[in-house]
């Protein structure tokens, strides 16, 4: 699913918006490291003109002094040329946001790419969207501009820009779109969900607090979470069918990863060596999915771009099991994944890390 094979001559200027989070701290790793990117700016309006290595000490050696940028200094780099634009604002900020850059570009005449890895762009209308998000959509006019799909799922749009998935949404993605699509379940989907801590972000809240979450699994939002409506949607879109989706989210007692577990009942008497070859034969062209023999491992994720998805079927019904890393191939990976498919770039440009293992 490789859009191109060769970098370009020079790299591409690229701003991070939304800079002082943990999904910020990740793009920003990995676009310091990118073979084809530039970092053009990071912005951070309550951190402006402080130093990136105060907020992210792990980044100091590729950081150096970098400081952060308010929104004005970040438009005063505008000019004509490309540009990279990767938004980690928050849910309901982002959009307008951007609104306000998407028109200073076209006003300055700059060839600008936005990924943006907050909600606002992954539902096809805002009434979609304030449905779930309770309040009104910061940029409706836009909702036209952006594309919102797994790479996996998607090999090219027309849409200037893209609204990646979300972290649940892609576990549950990678394994809701083959068994519609292909055709190997009904509509009715079930998934488990456990999400590590930074899943709630840099704000400590009680749920993150270490003497709670250590040693302990629970659940949170069973059967209403937010990203089941996106799911649902996104399966319409890639396969043309609505499932109806019933999805338990769980606090994992660990900061990175996701091991989702989505069950369905079988259409028709097929075992788990032909289910697991349709896997993988459907992402046979995907760099980042593997469709392993046994049973999925997050330790064999953690820190990459790269998802694992096992399967197992028995008396009529199929578990299709998925593991990533939440800040990576949920959302940093991802985003700078569709930025090297729209930029023209090899698509595993900047990715190819391993999992840490032993993290």
């Amino acid at each position: 699913m490789s859009a191109a094979s060769t970098m370009p001559a020079s790299r591409v200027p690229t701003l991070i918006l939304g800079g002082s989070g943990y999904v910020a701290g990740e793009v920003l790793r990995l676009v310091l490291g990118h073979p084809g990117l530039e970092l053009a700016g990071i912005m951070s309006d309550s951190q402006a003109g402080s130093a990136v290595a105060a907020t992210f000490p792990h980044l100091r050696a590729l950081a150096g002094d970098l400081k952060f940028a308010s929104r004005e200094e970040l438009l005063e780099r505008f000019g004509p040329g490309r540009l990279l634009l990767l938004s980690a604002a928050p849910h309901g900020a982002s959009a307008a946001l951007l609104a306000g850059f998407i028109t200073w570009a076209r006003d300055r005449r700059t060839d600008l790419t936005v990924i943006d890895m907050s909600a606002d762009f992954r539902f096809a209308t805002a009434a979609a969207y304030e449905a779930v998000y309770k309040h009104p959509h910061g940029a409706p006019q836009l909702l036209g501009e952006f594309a919102s799909a797994l790479p996996e799922h998607l090999q090219e749009t027309d849409r200037p820009h893209v609204g990646h998935p979300g972290c649940f949404a892609t576990a549950m993605l990678l394994a809701a779109v083959p068994l519609l699509r292909l055709g190997i379940t009904g509509h009715d989907l079930f998934a488990v969900g456990i999400t590590g801590s930074t899943g709630a972000g840099r704000t400590p809240i009680a749920t993150t607090h270490h003497p709670e979450r250590h040693a302990n699994v629970f659940a949170y939002q069973p059967l209403v979470h937010r990203h089941a409506p996106e799911v649902v949607g996104l399966c319409e879109q890639a396969t043309g069918q609505r499932p109806r989706l019933h999805f338990v989210p769980q606090s994992g007692p660990f900061a990175r990863g996701i091991h989702m577990t989505m069950q369905a009942r079988l259409e028709g008497a097929t075992g788990a060596d032909a289910v697991r070859q349709q896997f993988k034969d459907f992402y046979a062209g995907a760099p980042f999915v593997t469709v392993v023999d046994g049973m999925p491992r997050l330790k064999d994720i953690v820190g990459s771009n790269h998802c694992h998805i096992g399967v197992t079927v028995d008396a009529g019904s199929v578990a299709v099991m998925v593991v990533e890393d939440n800040l990576v191939k949920g959302a940093a990976g991802g985003a700078i994944q569709w930025a090297n498919r729209k930029l023209g770039l090899p698509e595993t440009a900047g990715l190819t890390a391993p999992g840490m293992a032993w993290a």
